[in-house]
C-alpha cells in the first residue's frame, strides 16, 4: 500500500522496526549512550534546578510507580519521574550532543526507565527491546533533524531536544508499549503540540526543563492516543505543522524497512568531558594547548603578564557570554571557559561553582578577551573551530586553535574514559557495587532476558547471582 503521508510512512517505520533490524555498530553506539545519560542524570540529581523541578512534581505522586534516579525513596507516576530525570540529564548540560545539533538521549531514556518501571510484570522486555525503542526514539530525532537545512546551524529560535525531543520520546514510549500504527500516528500529532522552547531561555534554570518536558510530554501524547484523542493525520507534512519550527522546511520519507539505515549507523554522537555548552569544548582544547607556552610545571599562570586575549569562535550569541555570573551563564561562555582553562589547566564539574567564576583572576582575564568570528567558522557542531591568542605586554603572541576535541564523534572517548566518566558521576548518588553492576548490565544490555533488572537498580542493589543470572 503507498503511504499518503510523510506522517504516515514515520508511524509505519516506528511500528515496523524489529530487534532484528539493530545492526552492531548501533547497539555498541547505544549502550555508550544509555551509560554516558544515566551518569550524567545521576550526577545532575545534586543540583538546584533538579531540587525545584522535582518538588514541584511531588504535587502528582498520588500514584506512584517509577523512581526518581538517585532518590530511591521518591516515586512519581511514569511521567513525572520521566521529567525529573529528564531535568537532571540536562541540568549541567552534560549530556550526549549529535548533529544536527540536539541533545538525543535525555528526552528518549527517562521515558523508557519510568515505563519500564511501570509496567506490569508480564510480558518481560528484554534488553533488545529497550535497545530498540531507545534507538527508534534516537532515530525519529535524526530524521526530524535532517528536515530543514536550519538544523544543520547551531540553533537561534528552538532548543532542538523540546522540539525534536518531544516526538523522539513519543516514538519510543510508542515502540515500547506496542502501539499500533494508526496510534503511532496520532502519538506524533499530538505531540507536535507539545513541543518547541526559545533559545532565549538558554544558560537559565529554565532550560533543562526542555529535555525534562520533552520526555513527560512525548510520553503523555501516548497515553492520550491510546485513550483515542486526535490529531492532524498530515503533521509531519505541512508548514503549519511540525514545519512551524522551520523556516525551511522540507520532510522526507525515512527509508523502507527492507532496506532500512540508522542515522546512528552513519553519525556517532559526542559525549562531554565536562559539564558545558559543547562549543565551549574545542575552546577548552584550544585554551589548554596555548597554556603550555605560558606556564611550565606547576607555576602559576602570570595574570599581570597577560595583554590581551583574542578568541575566534562562531557566532554563537547565547555562547557569547563575557562576564557571567551564575553557574549556568558560565557553562554557555566561551569567554568563561577560555580564562577558567589558562587559570587552571583545563575544566572540571566544580569549574563552575560560584566561588570559581567569581574569582579576581578570572575577571581580571575576562577584562582582557576579545572575540572574532572569522567568515569561515561556521556555528555548525561539524565544522566550526575554536582559536586563541594570548598576547604578552612584552608583544609576544601564542596562538593554538582546536579543529577537533576529544569526546567530539570524529574523536571519541575510549570506552574506558565513557566509563570512568560514568563512575564519576553516579558514584555520587549510588554505592561502588551498584555503580559497577550498572556498568556490567549496559554493557551487556542486548543479552539481558529482563530489562526491569536495570530499573531495580535504582532502588538498591541487587544480589550478586541475579546479576550474573540475567546477563
Amino acid at each position: 500500500m503507498k503511504l499518503k503521508s510523510v506522517t504516515a510512512s514515520f508511524a509505519q517505520v516506528i511500528h515496523g522496526l524489529n530487534v532484528g533490524h539493530l545492526t552492531e555498530r548501533v547497539i555498541q553506539r547505544s549502550k555508550r549512550m544509555i551509560l554516558d545519560t544515566l551518569g550524567v542524570g545521576f550526577l545532575g540529581t545534586s543540583t538546584e534546578v533538579f531540587h525545584k523541578a522535582s518538588e514541584y512534581s511531588k504535587i502528582y505522586s498520588t500514584n506512584m510507580t517509577s523512581t526518581v534516579w538517585g532518590r530511591p525513596d521518591f516515586r512519581l507516576p511514569p511521567t513525572y519521574a520521566a521529567f525529573a530525570n529528564g531535568v537532571a540529564i540536562h541540568s549541567m548540560d552534560f549530556d550526549d550532543t549529535w548533529h544536527p545539533a540536539t541533545h538525543p538521549s535525555g528526552a528518549v531514556l527517562p521515558v523508557l526507565m519510568a515505563l519500564s518501571e511501570a509496567l506490569p510484570p508480564s510480558p518481560k522486555f528484554s534488553g533488545l527491546d529497550f535497545l530498540l525503542a531507545f534507538n527508534v526514539g534516537i532515530e525519529v530525532q535524526g530524521r526530524l533533524m535532517h528536515f530543514s537545512k536550519e538544523a544543520n546551524d547551531i540553533p537561534k529560535r528552538f532548543h532542538p531536544p523540546s522540539v525534536v525531543g518531544t516526538l523522539g520520546s513519543a516514538a519510543a514510549a510508542s515502540k515500547i508499549l506496542g502501539l499500533s500504527m494508526t496510534k503511532c500516528q496520532e502519538a506524533l500529532a499530538i505531540a507536535v503540540s507539545h513541543a518547541g522552547a526559545p533559545m532565549a531561555n538558554a544558560a537559565t534554570q529554565t532550560k533543562p526543563l526542555h529535555i525534562g518536558n520533552a520526555a513527560r510530554h512525548g510520553m503523555e501524547a501516548v497515553f492520550l492516543a491510546m485513550l483515542g484523542l486526535q490529531g492532524n493525520k498530515q503533521v509531519l507534512d505541512i508548514q503549519a505543522g511540525f514545519g512551524a519550527f522551520y523556516a525551511n522546511y522540507s520532510p522526507k520519507v525515512p527509508p523502507s524497512l527492507d532496506s532500512y539505515t540508522w542515522l546512528l549507523e552513519q553519525q556517532d554522537v559526542a559525549f562531554k568531558r565536562f559539564p558545558a555548552h559543547l562549543a565551549t569544548h574545542w575552546m577548552e582544547d584550544a585554551a589548554a594547548s596555548v597554556r603550555k607556552h605560558l606556564v611550565t610545571d606547576r607555576a602559576l599562570l602570570p595574570v599581570d603578564h597577560i595583554d590581551r586575549i583574542v578568541l575566534r569562535i562562531p557566532d554563537v550569541q547565547y555562547v557569547n557570554r563575557p562576564f557571567p555570573v551564575t553557574e549556568h551563564e558560565a557553562r554557555h561562555s566561551f569567554q568563561y571557559v577560555a580564562c577558567a582553562t589558562l587559570l587552571d589547566g583545563g575544566i572540571i564539574v566544580p569549574s563552575f561553582h560560584k566561588r570559581q567564576i567569581n574569582r579576581p583572576q578570572v575577571r581580571e582575564l575576562l577584562g582582557k578577551v576579545e572575540l572574532q568570528h572569522p567568515q569561515d567558522n561556521l556555528p555548525s557542531f561539524n565544522t566550526l573551530y575554536c582559536e586563541i591568542s594570548v598576547t604578552l605586554k612584552d608583544g609576544v603572541t601564542f596562538t593554538e586553535r582546536s579543529n577537533t576535541f576529544y569526546g567530539h564523534w570524529r574523536k571519541p572517548l575510549s570506552q574506558k574514559d565513557l566509563q570512568e566518566k560514568f563512575r564519576a558521576n553516579a558514584s555520587r548518588m549510588l554505592s561502588p557495587d551498584t555503580v559497577e553492576r550498572f556498568i556490567e548490565i549496559v554493557e551487556n544490555l542486548e543479552d539481558l532476558e529482563d530489562c526491569s533488572l536495570l530499573t531495580t537498580l535504582l532502588k538498591g542493589p541487587a544480589p550478586p547471582e541475579m546479576v550474573s543470572k540475567s546477563i
